[in-house]
C-alpha cells in the first residue's frame, strides 16, 4: 500500500500495526533524505562527555590511538619467552629477576631461563611474549618458580597492541544512542567531546474541554490532564527538547492556532485526545488544511484511533522541514501504548538513531488470555521468573484503556499479534519490557 498524502484507503481502513509502522518509517526516511540534501549543519552540535548520555552520535568516532597502545599482560603472573616451552622437559623452572607494574615498565632484557613477575596491564618487557598465571606456579625459592609446560602455549595471556582497536578504526559508529559505557570508551581514548545530533524539538498538547490543569478545581464532568505528564516522562527518556503547549479547547479555531504555533518551532507535534470518531473531524480538517494525513485508524487495542501525518512549514518562517504529527488517543493507557509502539521509534530515527526498535523477549503466560484474531493487542503485565526459573508473565488485571493504575503496576507489555487467538496458560508470548522505554 503506497504511503501517499491523504490516501483515501489509508484514511478509511484500520491499518495493520506493521503497515502503520511502515507508513511512519517511510515518511521519516523521506524527511531525513530531505535534511541530508539540505546539508544543514545546525542539526549537529558538539557536547562534552558529561552531557552526552542518551544523545545520538552524528559521525563515527575514530580511535586516535591503538588500544592497547602496546603489548601487555592480561593477568597477574610471570612473563617469559615462549621458546622456553619447546624443550623436552615436562617441568619448566625459571629465575625471577624483577617485577613489572602497570604504568611502571621494567627496564631491562629477559634472557632465556629467566622470567619477570608482572601485573595485569603492565607492558610486556623485551624478550617476553607469554604469561603464566600466578596461581598455576609453584615457588622453589624466592628467586625460582616452576610449572608444568602443558598448562599453556607460547603467546598465552598477552594482549597485543591494537588488539581491541587500531588507530583510525571506528570505536563507536554513528547513530548510536550513547550509553555510559560509550562515554567511558571515549574517555579511555582521550576524547573529551562528541559530535551529536541536535535534540529534536517536540511540542505536546492535550485537547479536550473536560481537561483541567493540576491545581484547578474539578467541576462536574471534568478530569485532570494526566497525559501531558506521561508524555513528558516518556520524552525525557529519549532526551528531546519538550515544548509544552498546554490544554487546548475542542474547537477548530483553537486547535488550528495551536497547530500553527507548534509547527513554527517544533520538529514533531504530539497531541492527545480529539481523535475518536465523535471528535476526529476537527483534527482531520486542520491537518488537511495545514499538511497531509497519513492514516487515522489502526487495528490494535488500546489505541485504535491514532492520527499520523505532517504539517507543512508556514509561509514566512525560516523552518524548512515539515513537522511530523502524531494525534494520540485521549485514554491514558492508549497514549502510552501508541507512544511505545509508534512514536518512540520514529523520534529516535528522525534524530539520527540506528537500531531504534524496542527489544522483544518471550515469556510463558501464567493465565488464560482471551483474544480474538483481527487486531494486535498490548496487554499490561508483570514479568518475573516462574517456579521453574523460566520467564513468566501475568496480566495486571482489567485492561481498560483508561485504567492508568494497571499501567503503573506493570513492568511490560504482552504483545498479542494480529492473527493470534486465545493464549493458554503455559503458552509462550512476546513481551516488551518497560525498562528504558516507559
Amino acid at each position: 500500500m503506497k504511503c501517499s498524502p491523504n490516501n483515501p484507503i489509508l484514511l478509511s481502513a484500520s491499518l495493520h500495526v506493521d503497515e502503520a509502522r511502515r507508513v511512519i518509517s517511510d515518511l521519516v526516511t523521506e524527511l531525513l533524505e530531505e535534511s541530508a540534501k539540505a546539508s544543514d549543519s545546525s542539526q549537529l552540535e558538539i557536547v562534552s562527555l558529561d552531557q552526552a548520555i542518551n544523545r545520538i552520535l552524528a559521525e563515527d568516532l575514530l580511535s586516535p590511538i591503538d588500544v592497547p597502545a602496546a603489548d601487555n599482560s592480561a593477568m597477574d603472573g610471570y612473563a617469559f619467552h615462549g621458546d622456553c616451552l619447546t624443550d623436552s622437559e615436562d617441568l619448566l623452572v625459571l629465575k625471577v629477576i624483577g617485577t613489572a607494574y602497570a604504568g611502571k615498565p621494567f627496564q631491562g632484557q629477559i634472557e632465556p631461563g629467566e622470567c619477570l613477575k608482572i601485573m595485569t596491564g603492565a607492558l610486556m618487557p623485551d624478550g617476553c611474549d607469554t604469561v603464566i598465571p600466578q596461581e598455576l606456579t609453584k615457588s622453589q625459592s624466592d628467586e625460582l618458580i616452576e610449572f608444568p609446560k602443558n598448562l599453556l602455549k607460547s603467546g598465552d595471556n598477552r594482549r597485543l597492541r591494537g588488539e581491541d582497536l587500531q588507530k583510525a578504526q571506528p570505536a563507536i559508529e554513528a547513530g548510536r544512542i550513547l550509553r555510559p559505557s560509550d562515554l567511558g570508551l571515549a574517555a579511555s581514548l582521550g576524547i573529551a567531546s562528541l559530535k551529536v545530533h541536535r535534540k529534536l524539538k517536540v511540542a505536546i498538547l492535550s485537547s479536550g474541554d473536560e481537561l483541567r490543569s493540576l491545581g484547578q478545581t474539578l467541576d462536574a464532568g471534568s478530569i485532570y490532564d494526566s497525559n501531558r505528564y506521561s508524555l513528558v516522562g516518556l520524552l525525557n527518556r529519549i532526551n528531546v527538547e519538550i515544548i509544552d503547549c498546554g490544554i487546548v479547547r475542542d474547537d477548530p479555531a483553537s486547535l488550528k492556532e495551536a497547530f500553527c504555533n507548534a509547527a513554527k518551532v517544533a520538529d514533531v507535534l504530539i497531541s492527545s485526545g480529539g481523535v475518536s470518531v465523535g471528535e476526529a473531524d476537527f483534527t482531520k480538517q486542520i491537518m488537511q488544511e495545514l499538511g497531509d494525513v497519513g492514516f487515522w485508524k489502526i487495528a490494535m487495542r488500546p489505541g485504535r484511533p491514532m492520527a499520523f501525518g505532517t504539517l507543512k512549514p508556514l509561509a514566512g518562517q525560516s523552518k524548512t522541514r515539515k513537522t511530523l504529527f502524531f494525534g494520540l488517543p485521549g485514554n491514558p493507557v492508549a497514549v502510552m501504548v501508541t507512544f511505545y509502539q509508534f512514536v518512540r521509534t520514529a523520534l529516535l530515527q528522525l534524530n539520527g538513531a540506528k537500531d531504534a526498535e524496542p527489544q522483544i523477549t518471550q515469556a510463558r503466560s501464567s493465565l488464560l488470555i482471551r483474544k480474538k484474531p483481527g487486531r494486535t493487542e498490548f496487554q499490561r503485565a508483570i514479568f518475573s521468573r516462574g517456579e521453574d526459573g523460566k520467564p513468566a508473565v501475568k496480566l495486571t488485571g482489567s485492561q481498560g484503556a483508561g485504567i492508568l493504575r494497571s499501567m503503573s503496576e506493570a513492568n511490560c507489555f504482552v504483545i498479542l499479534h494480529h492473527d493470534q487467538g486465545n493464549i493458554e496458560p503455559g503458552d509462550w508470548v512476546d513481551v516488551a519490557l518497560f525498562d528504558g522505554l516507559l
